[in-house]
């Protein structure tokens, strides 16, 4: 029920149709059990950071009530984590802690006076949707200990639904990109707010993120994933100055998920020719901005929900602003957008020695770019340069 594609570069592994989500992560787990194992022995976040405060007193309330939230409203994909930790013979704990590790890591305790290894994670997206092109761009950017530790799962469940997505060695599908057999693709932007924003124990990105997998449109996938219903009856609307943007500040009458620390999704619309970007927080927030024939850029900081954002880097302990963030936006904003290889040109961009768009570490380091065309239904991806490497890989998304 698995047949994997290998080369040089990023393998593609076929699995499924599964009779349940246990297979599905068990076959994923066997398959891919020598990068899973070398990422958790490679990793420095999980091997000085997570795996040392799960093995204190204080860590225990923290990781049972993510378990257990997490397994309660999710209950297929905690089992395919749990097939993945079984499947790939490594401890349930490491793979817990690999994908809650955004949901952890603000509450370790920094008792090391030098840098740490870990950055705030960063991603770049150009979008737009006008009448001669409905195109995104997104540079996969995460620690460099990621290099070589991802892979594409292209999966089939027992309902027919089929997915692909780029997906971290040891953790759900997809933290990252991906697309499925309804013609719902998206790309995922971290974006930290500050320590006071964060909601211990609450619903895991990476549950939210498998789940989109699953959304038969960007409706379902706003009404489902997020659990926001879209009417004058449950949804109190606040509309900002810009009329493409709607932000949902309060929910009533619907039992909405917690999550644990906001993200930035934008959700794509093959068949209805259509992308949002949804901007999300803790305590139930989310905002709605719709991609028009003005390009939008998106790097790693709030740009249209009004949250907290963080002053301070939880990892690196010093007074800072995400500066990344905000010199890749600023960059972006003096680049040409009027053509798609204006657009993967921004992508590839290194003007900016010390903040470039198109990263190449030390700590930082863009994987691979995906190229989303709606008017041709396709996802490309590109492992090097934009600017100058060749596609690797092009899926239909029809």
């Amino acid at each position: 029920r698995g047949a994997g594609m290998e080369g040089k570069g990023l393998e593609v592994f076929e699995v499924g149709p599964c009779e349940d989500a246990y297979c599905m992560g068990f076959l994923t787990g066997q398959r891919f059990s020598n990068k899973i194992r070398s990422r958790l022995a490679t990793d420095l976040i999980l091997q000085d950071q997570l795996l040392p405060f799960a093995r204190s007193p204080q860590s225990q309330p923290l990781i049972k009530a993510l378990s257990d939230t997490n397994r309660t409203k999710f209950p297929r994909y905690w089992a395919e984590l749990v097939g993945t930790a079984e499947g790939s013979g490594v401890p349930l704990l490491h793979i817990i802690l690999l994908n809650f590790r955004k949901e952890i890591l603000p509450f370790v305790p920094k008792t090391s006076t030098k840098p740490s290894e870990d950055t705030i994670d960063d991603c770049s997206d150009i979008l737009v949707v006008s009448d001669s092109m409905a195109f995104a761009a997104h540079n996969e950017d995460a620690n460099v200990a990621l290099v070589g530790h991802t892979y594409l799962i292209k999966g089939t469940l027992h309902t027919g639904l089929s997915f692909t997505a780029y997906t971290y060695a040891g953790e759900l599908p997809s933290c990252a990109f991906g697309f499925n057999s309804h013609g719902l693709a998206f790309t995922l932007n971290s974006v930290p707010p500050t320590e006071d924003e964060i909601v211990a124990g609450g619903i895991g990105r990476n549950f939210i993120s498998r789940d989109l997998l699953e959304a038969r449109s960007i409706d379902d996938a706003l009404a489902v994933s997020f659990l926001f219903l879209f009417s004058k009856y449950l949804v109190s609307i606040w509309a900002m100055e810009d009329s493409n943007t709607v932000a949902l500040l309060r929910v009533q009458r619907i039992r909405s998920s917690e999550v644990s620390v906001g993200h930035s999704y934008n959700l794509i619309g093959v068949k209805t020719r259509r992308i949002l970007n949804v901007e999300t927080a803790s305590r139930n927030r989310v905002s709605i901005h719709e991609v028009g024939a003005v390009p939008f850029f998106h790097a790693n900081m709030y740009l249209h929900l009004h949250v907290e954002q963080a002053v301070l880097s939880f990892f690196l302990d010093v007074k800072a602003q995400d500066e990344n963030s905000i010199r890749r936006q600023k960059r972006a904003a003096l680049l040409p957008k009027k053509s798609k290889d204006d657009f993967l040109s921004l992508v590839g961009d290194m003007e900016d020695a010390r903040y470039p768009i198109y990263m190449t570490g030390p700590l930082l380091y863009t994987l691979c770019t995906a190229v989303i065309n709606l008017d041709e239904k396709t996802l490309s991806i590109v492992e090097g340069n934009p600017k100058e490497a060749e596609t690797s890989h092009v899926f239909s998304m029809t």
